[in-house]
């Protein structure tokens, strides 16, 4: 259910000017290169897998509706030339809202991974194979920070399914096939490359999106990116649009990230993740040239919590994290990964620099879902 930025925000309209550009010439071996026979094939032994969702939503009345709409909005005007804008039932009742969206199936007994906003405020959930057969679904768990949702249909039998793929490996230009179904047309395919990787978008806390040229439109929410292998690297997740169509900017959920969130969905409906109580921001340019480094890097802590695992670490204003959890600090971002994929109550380690000296902090990670309980 892609809405334009579309996972919907508000669409927006993105222009690049290029200028001074030099024609590249490619031998014919280092060129892109479809498959021999075309995607026929790989299409043919994953589509199977990937789901049709769709959605019934509480009913709102009309009077609710209205009160949503932004101040100034020109209902009476559009309703004078157009009709009433929200509908009720011959009984008076509200009409229920109806959303469609994409999935896949990750297990033979019916697991099934789509987007949080696929399903939100959903009353039922309907799955219909690419065979044409119905079933109910079960949300299973929802993860509304990463857009991640997983559910669940019984269909008597064992069922297809699609491999994971290593996100970390994919590299821009890579190729990338998209299977979904925008606008309510199952099974569509698309095609195209790997446009960036790691980009954030600042949609969220843990933006580190794959983006893509291959088409993506309303309706392609929660289905998989695959590599050219056959492999989910990501879910489909948003757009940049600026009328609700693909312009060639869309954004997937890197695979070893869903994964690790499905996992904990499927083994509780819950999500747990690390928290560390500090405000951070960016190493500056000046900061990163007084240390010697070419680039900023790092995340600089601004403020401690009260009571927080970073003040019980002995973590100060000033101190700017290197590494956590052996993981490299590369940004603002980074971090705020490492902590979340470390499990409540891990003791770890950070790395960081003190006035100028390397220092390393031992740190008991606590529970963000419980951070103000």
């Amino acid at each position: 259910m892609n809405t334009p930025l579309r996972s919907t925000a508000t669409a927006l309209s993105l222009v690049a000017a290029l200028a001074g550009t030099t024609a590249i010439t490619m031998t014919p071996n280092a060129a892109l290169a479809v498959p021999a026979g075309g995607y026929g094939d790989l299409v043919e032994t994953l589509s199977p897998a990937v789901v049709f969702i769709e959605v019934t939503e509480k009913a709102q009345d009309a009077q609710s509706l209205a009160d949503a709409l932004p101040p100034g909005f020109p209902r009476e005007e559009l309703e004078r030339r157009f009709g009433p804008m929200f509908q009720s039932q011959p009984n008076g009742a509200p009409e229920p809202q109806q959303a469609l969206g994409s999935g896949f199936i990750i297990s033979k007994d019916g697991y099934i991974v789509t987007n949080n906003h696929v399903v939100d405020g959903a009353e039922t959930v309907k799955v219909k194979l690419n065979n044409e057969k119905e079933y109910d679904a079960k949300v299973i768990g929802v993860d509304p920070l990463t857009d991640i949702a997983l559910i669940k249909i019984d269909a008597g039998s064992d069922l297809p399914t699609v491999p994971w793929g290593d996100s970390n490996t994919v590299r821009a230009g890579d190729e990338a096939v998209a299977i979904g179904n925008p606008f309510g047309l199952g099974g569509t395919v698309t095609s195209g490359i790997v446009s960036a990787v790691s980009r954030d978008i600042h949609s969220g806390p843990y933006d580190d999106y794959i983006q893509t040229d291959a088409a993506i439109n309303k309706g392609n929410s929660g289905g998989p990116l695959f590599n050219a292998d056959g492999q989910v690297i990501g879910v489909n997740t948003m757009i940049f649009s600026p009328g609700g169509g693909s312009v060639g900017i869309g954004f997937a959920v890197p695979s070893d990230l869903v994964q690790k969130v499905v996992a904990d969905l499927q083994d509780d409906g819950t999500i747990a993740r690390g928290w560390l109580g500090v405000q951070i921001k960016p190493m500056t340019e000046e900061i990163a040239s007084v240390l010697g480094y070419d680039a900023p890097k790092g995340a600089v802590i601004e403020d401690v919590s009260a009571d927080s695992p970073a003040a019980k670490a002995g973590l100060e204003d000033g101190d700017i994290i290197m590494s956590f959890n052996d993981k490299d600090i590369k940004d603002v971002g980074a971090l705020t990964r490492a902590v979340a994929d470390v499990t409540p109550g891990t003791d770890t380690k950070a790395v960081v620099l003190r006035r100028g000296k390397e220092m390393t902090i031992d740190v008991t990670v606590g529970d963000l879902a419980k951070k103000d309980a």
